[in-house]
């Protein structure tokens, strides 16, 4: 799954505009390394993700297609 996608779906990041937005500009990093938002993302991989109220950093868990609200943070695990 793409990164984009997966920032939506969690809901890390309310938009997907917004999460290929913070790609672009350097704002997202998996294992380290900043990504463009069509990175492919696996269980396992460590995101950090900039905001300007801080960081969010976390491990995926588990990818989906589709999730409900409730389930969303059953995704991934803040570190």
């Amino acid at each position: 799954m793409r990164i984009d996608k997966f920032l939506k779906i969690s809901r890390i990041v309310k938009r997907r505009t917004l999460a290929e937005e913070a790609c672009e500009k350097g704002k997202v990093c998996v294992n380290g390394r900043e990504v463009k938002p069509g990175h492919r993302i696996k269980c396992g991989d460590v995101v950090e993700v900039s905001f300007s109220g801080g960081t969010v950093k976390f491990r995926i868990k588990d990818i989906r297609e589709t999730v409900k609200k409730d389930e969303a943070q059953s995704l991934y695990e803040i570190l």
